[in-house]
């Protein structure tokens, strides 16, 4: 397992995280454990939580998966461990988050609250990276960034980043951190994935001009690269429950299925069979020789999935295989995108 740090940080974590978001709903208990105790048996040293989680995200189930780490993180020394979680602030129509204090923000108050809150449940002292979910537009970046930096002087976290930012978004918190003299952004988690590259143009620009460190999520593209939504919706799949929550949830799931998606992980199923692994693994290989890129985050429902993904960690993909690769998105440019398939 390789090793990368976490921008300008101190952090150095395992190229390839684990993610927990489906603990507490998908995965009980046991099973999350079993999960973290085998990604951690692999080398595997960072792990990636919110407060929000699991998903699909309901507020009955607000922090259960923080919860589960919690537990989980007493079975181990506390510094083998590298624990991310995020602050929901505005989620932006997709999920309303408990109020906190009147409103949902990311201003000094529910910040503050969320980290307490964070640390109570993860039952630890201090969150090695914590994290912005969405972006609070509405607020000026030094407003966000001050009870930041006072948690990072107070030893409460160690780091910061945020999730779901904009180029525009990243650069404004990098002014006003060198104006006010606060801590910045060492990572943005934002999707990235072979049905949806956008972060090799513009973000991958600022992340190497300014040192920060992506943290790719949803590397299968939620499950599509997987393969198994090729010929529709499998009971029990992340985008099978989506599509019955509401219209939002369903067009959430349609922007990753569609024709050109499916047409993408078809032709890379015949990549990954020519070189002799799973589209999961070549997904998964691919996201990590980014050199932008610090960590991927994977996830699990079952010991079987992460086992496919965790073939991957020897894995290095060659220039030809690149190549191949990249006639695809020549071909089918961003399938996530919503306008049809360029002549086949």
């Amino acid at each position: 397992m390789q090793r990368r740090r976490l921008g300008g940080s101190g952090i150095t974590v395992s190229d390839i995280c684990m993610g927990t978001m489906t603990f507490g709903s998908q995965c009980d208990e046991k099973l999350s454990f079993d999960i973290m105790d085998r990604a951690y048996d692999a080398g595997i040293d960072f792990y990636d939580a919110a407060e929000m989680y699991p998903v699909p995200p309901k507020a009955e189930t607000y922090g259960i998966t923080e919860e589960i780490v919690g537990r989980w993180l007493k079975t181990k020394p506390r510094e083998s461990v590298i624990v991310a979680t995020k602050i929901t602030g505005p989620a932006h129509g997709w999920f309303v988050p408990p109020v906190r204090h009147g409103h949902s923000a990311l201003d000094r108050v529910q910040i503050v609250k969320a980290v307490e809150d964070s640390l109570r449940r993860l039952q630890t002292d201090y969150i090695d990276l914590y994290q912005t979910h969405w972006p609070d537009h509405g607020m000026r970046y030094e407003d966000v960034l001050e009870p930041l930096s006072e948690l990072v002087h107070q030893g409460k976290i160690r780091a910061v980043g945020c999730s779901n930012e904009t180029c525009w978004g990243v650069m404004k918190s990098l002014a006003a951190a060198e104006q006010f003299g606060l801590s910045r952004y060492d990572t943005i988690q934002n999707n990235f994935s072979l049905i949806n590259r956008r972060c090799e143009s513009e973000l991958a620009q600022v992340c190497r001009r300014e040192n920060i460190s992506l943290l790719p999520f949803s590397p299968l593209g939620g499950g599509v690269l997987t393969g198994k939504y090729q010929q529709g919706y499998p009971e029990g799949a992340r985008f099978t429950e989506y599509r019955s929550l509401g219209e939002r949830q369903k067009r959430l799931a349609d922007r990753f299925l569609n024709d050109r998606s499916r047409e993408t992980v078809s032709r890379l199923e015949t990549i990954a069979a020519d070189i002799g692994v799973s589209v999961t693994a070549l997904s998964v290989a691919w996201s990590r020789q980014h050199d932008f890129v610090a960590s991927t985050i994977i996830g699990a429902t079952t010991l079987a999935q992460l086992e496919e993904s965790l073939k991957a960690i020897p894995l290095i993909l060659d220039d030809e295989t690149m190549t191949r690769i990249d006639e695809i998105e020549e071909l089918i440019p961003n399938p996530m995108k919503e306008d049809g398939l360029r002549k086949l």
